[in-house]
């Protein structure tokens, strides 16, 4: 506050492009708990929500003429069963219904936070390391009722040097239990820096000598971000349906 105070009397530019992230209660302005309501909680139930309306209620009567939903939810549809059959083959076709809600879930926060006076919620990475984590536990969980004891071939690549199997099976190791960090931090990091971007351009829009490049650069960094939104939440889901590969198949 006295940061602010002080570059407010001096006529100062003060803005906080980090602020946008901050996790606020919806009823007061007491301490934050697991149980407590707050904005993230608020945006992933409407996130929620706009993923029954695209998929359920807006293919509800199917008629031969699609409504721009229905377009909407079957392109998507479509896309992602695509995706799943391409990468996983026929087997994992019947994991579909959970990588298609993964997907719905991710492109639809993602775009919701785009909204003026909204809170991105895949910028936590709470948010992202939860679905990251049941990712990871999910394909591991599969891949040893599936495959057993030989589920542990992943780690083990035969067709290299005998003398480098057991160095690459550490690597190995090491690489598949980075997943769900790498899979949480690389949707986190890209939607909370464009969002900082954005916020920092926004800021300087206030000076009148720099206002309309200012306002070109959020335009710009606007259509990026829908953009980003898009590729963050197709990266996320084909990343696990290579992972979910890996389980079915999991021998080099």
């Amino acid at each position: 506050m006295a940061t602010e105070a002080h570059g407010a009397e001096e006529g100062g530019l003060v803005f906080h492009p980090m602020d946008q992230f901050i996790v606020k209660p919806l009823f007061g302005d007491g301490p934050v708990a697991w149980y407590t309501p707050t904005n993230v909680t608020l945006w992933m139930a409407i996130t929620i929500l706009a993923v029954i309306a695209l998929l359920v209620l807006s293919t509800s009567r199917r008629s031969i003429v699609p409504s721009r939903g229905q377009s909407v939810a079957e392109l998507a549809y479509g896309f992602i069963y695509k995706m799943v059959e391409d990468v996983t083959g026929k087997e994992g076709l019947k994991y579909f219904p959970y990588i298609m809600t993964l997907f719905m879930f991710i492109v639809l926060a993602n775009f919701l936070g785009l909204l003026p006076m909204a809170f991105t919620t895949t910028s936590h990475i709470a948010v992202t390391a939860l679905l990251a984590m049941a990712v990871f536990l999910t394909v591991t969980i599969l891949g040893f009722v599936k495959n057993g004891a030989s589920f542990l071939g992943l780690f083990w690549v035969s067709s290299a040097p005998l003398a480098l199997r057991p160095v690459l099976a550490v690597i190995e190791i090491i690489s598949y239990f980075v997943r769900p960090v790498s899979h949480s931090i690389r949707l986190a990091g890209n939607m909370m820096a464009g969002h900082a971007v954005i916020k920092v351009f926004a800021a300087f829009a206030a000076i009148a000598a720099i206002s309309p490049l200012s306002v070109v650069a959020i335009t710009a960094m606007y259509g990026l971000e829908v953009l980003v939104a898009f590729i963050q939440a197709y990266v996320f889901t084909i990343l696990t349906c290579v992972y979910l590969k890996d389980a079915l198949h999991p021998h080099h």
